[in-house]
């Protein structure tokens, strides 16, 4: 046999009865699967303790509540910029808007004498 050299052919001859002969597993190992899928399947003897209910403390609970870690950012984030703002003492939102969005808009006077009216108390009427 190690002189004769083998075609092509002759391997698909030996493929091809390989392929017929499908493997099968051994009786003993069928019978261990077998006991095992019955064993998972036996519902369960012994009673179990049920686990108490967790319960929440009242910062998890309101944690919850605002929305989690997300929330709580988002709160973190606003107070940061509200005591940076006020430490910054703006006191005039002109000041910002301006330097924001250029040059304050030109204000006109629809009645120029309203104020004047107005201090006098009366209504006109």
């Amino acid at each position: 046999m190690a002189d004769k050299d083998l075609g092509e052919h002759d391997l698909d001859l030996f493929f091809a009865a390989a392929r017929d002969r499908a493997p099968e597993p051994s009786g003993a190992l069928m019978a261990r699967v077998l006991d095992a899928a019955e064993a998972e399947a036996r519902p369960a003897t012994r009673d179990l303790p049920t686990p108490a209910p967790v319960r929440r403390g009242m910062i998890a609970s309101l944690m919850s509540a605002i929305g989690g870690w997300i929330g709580v950012g988002g709160l973190a984030t606003a107070v940061g910029a509200g005591v940076w703002i006020g430490v910054a003492g703006l006191a005039d939102p002109v000041t910002v808007t301006g330097d924001l969005f250029g040059p304050a808009p030109l204000t006109v006077e629809l009645m120029p004498g309203a104020d004047s009216f107005t201090v006098a108390g009366g209504t006109g009427w």
